[in-house]
């Protein structure tokens, strides 16, 4: 499948070295583009990423067990990515997630889920980050565990 994006437009181009560095951006044809995923808050400790659940549902009508585990990864692995270029620089470190787990404990028909990750751990090679989904009404939809790889650019 081949995805034409339009020169013209101007998509927000991340930067990651500034404060709040994913707030905003836009990523055209990718996966968190097409599920809606927005970043609220940015940082190597904590991030904080929406989605809507319209359009990410399952055939029932809920919200697909996946699209949580495709928020839960985007929320910790945008923070891996910030301690990343912490730990090497800005245009030498990046992440790359090796384990995920994710709890689905409530359905949700309607409305935005919002996923906060926090850094349970920050260290030179690796980062674990603890995720919480929540529906509008502060409801636990879903909580996950991620780990990611944290790897210097050849």
């Amino acid at each position: 499948m081949t995805h034409d994006i339009d020169p013209t437009s101007a998509p927000r181009v991340p930067d990651p070295s500034r404060e709040g560095g994913f707030v905003g951006a836009q990523w055209p044809a990718s996966l968190m583009e097409r599920m809606g995923i927005e970043v609220l808050e940015h940082s190597a400790a904590r991030t904080v990423v929406t989605m809507p659940v319209a359009g990410n549902t399952q055939s029932a009508g809920i919200l697909h067990g996946g699209a949580s585990a495709v928020l839960v990864e985007t929320a910790a692995s945008f923070s891996a990515q910030i301690h990343a270029r912490d730990v090497f620089g800005a245009d030498q470190g990046f992440a790359v997630g090796t384990e995920i787990n994710v709890s689905h404990l409530r359905s949700t028909s309607s409305g935005t889920v919002t996923a906060t990750s926090r850094a349970l751990q920050l260290g030179g090679s690796q980062t674990v980050h603890v995720v919480d989904v929540l529906d509008e009404g502060g409801k636990l939809v879903a909580t996950g565990r991620v780990t990611n790889r944290i790897l210097r650019r050849r």
